[in-house]
């Protein structure tokens, strides 16, 4: 199959500067060295039009739970930024109240509560609202699900309902939730989790409340299953010292499968549509037959994020997601920045300012500014 252009590294991804070392003990040059001052004579100050032309985001692989891209062009601290949002901070719908009216089963109360507070929903957090501490509960801030499971034998002596399963939860419509959901109707992404085991006789009688909330609260309001990055792979043939032909095979079998090709006369070179498969184990540094033939590198500003989704958003969906909750986050910042800027006018043009500290100060000694 022929591969497309976009299949190979740009000529920027050779550029040293991008480079962080991988070497057989250590790392090397992670901190960028790219910023006003360093190198004398170029202007390394930040520029939003420097930024567009260098900043891409590249799909290279997508399924029904999972997608994998690329995010290149900008600092580690941004990259983190956005795991964390993605694992903590992009809100989801969990249950969180479990009213328990008959739990004559094996499992206890509370491990059977905590089970069903990890089952992923397929409920769209965009329409309802937080429910916070001493709030009442109402159709736009909480779901109502059902357990009602019996075990029992059929006329054939077969077990019927042995397992509880997530399936096996029933939406109880709240208000107009009906027809605000809908066909889509609420219930767990998978429905073959095994929540418990019973024997004939036994009950799981439950009312369970939904509610909305993020992963930094409890994890089970975390919409990933897993949301990590790496750096891109790169591997720097040495052309002053190639690799012995009689060792070729064994230097590609220190790669990762298809990152390394051999010839048929044994002359070695890396293939760039599979080098990102590349887990850096470092194995070549091991042999000193391969001593100086070879570089091992990651690129600094290129970051290959694999993430894993299990609630109601789609793969695709949940990078965007931590996108405006980042927004929102520096929204938050600007505006307090602005109103400190005011504040700060203010006072300068209001003249002489007394800090009266008297009855109203709190016990941490705070007092009340007061313009004269």
């Amino acid at each position: 199959m022929a591969s497309s252009s976009s299949s190979h590294l740009p000529p920027s991804a050779y550029n040293p500067r991008r480079h962080v070392g991988v070497h057989a003990e250590r790392i090397s040059d992670v901190a960028s060295t790219e910023f006003p001052g360093h190198y004398p004579g170029e202007d390394h100050s930040w520029s939003l039009a420097r930024f567009k032309e260098n900043l891409k985001v590249s799909v290279k692989r997508l399924s029904q739970r999972s997608i994998e891209f690329d995010l290149v062009g900008v600092d580690a601290s941004i990259a983190n930024a956005f795991r964390r949002i993605l694992i903590a901070e992009v809100p989801s719908i969990a249950i969180e109240d479990v009213f328990v009216w008959n739990n004559t089963s094996v499992i206890h109360d509370e491990v059977l509560a905590q089970r069903l507070g990890l089952i992923p929903l397929n409920v769209d957090p965009a329409l309802f609202e937080f429910r916070l501490p001493g709030d009442i509960p109402y159709d736009r801030n909480t779901l109502v699900f059902q357990l009602d499971v019996e075990c029992s034998r059929n006329r054939k002596g077969e077990i019927v309902n042995e397992y509880v399963k997530s399936g096996d939860l029933k939406w109880v419509p709240q208000g107009e939730q009906e027809s605000v959901f809908g066909d889509a109707v609420p219930a767990a992404t998978n429905k073959d989790i095994v929540l418990a085991k019973l024997r004939p006789g036994q009950v799981i009688n439950m009312e369970l409340h939904a509610i909305k909330g993020v992963g930094k609260e409890h994890a089970k309001w975390s919409p990933v299953a897993t949301a990590t990055y790496r750096l891109h792979p790169l591997v720097l043939l040495n052309p002053s010292k190639p690799v012995p032909p009689q060792f070729a095979q064994k230097f590609a079998s220190c790669f990762s499968p298809g990152v390394i090709k051999v010839s048929s006369d044994g002359q070695v070179s890396v293939d760039e549509r599979h080098l990102r498969k590349e887990t850096m184990s470092r194995e070549v540094l091991r042999h000193k037959e391969f001593e100086g033939c070879v570089e091992l590198k990651r690129i600094r500003d290129w970051f290959i994020f694999s993430i894993e989704s299990e609630g109601p958003y789609t793969p695709e969906s949940l990078f965007p997601e931590s996108i405006k909750v980042m927004r929102g986050k520096i929204a938050s910042i600007r505006a307090a920045a602005e109103a400190l800027l005011a504040d700060s006018q203010d006072l300068g043009s209001g003249g002489a300012v007394a800090a009266v500290a008297g009855p109203d100060a709190d016990a941490d000694g705070d007092v009340e500014m007061v313009s004269s």
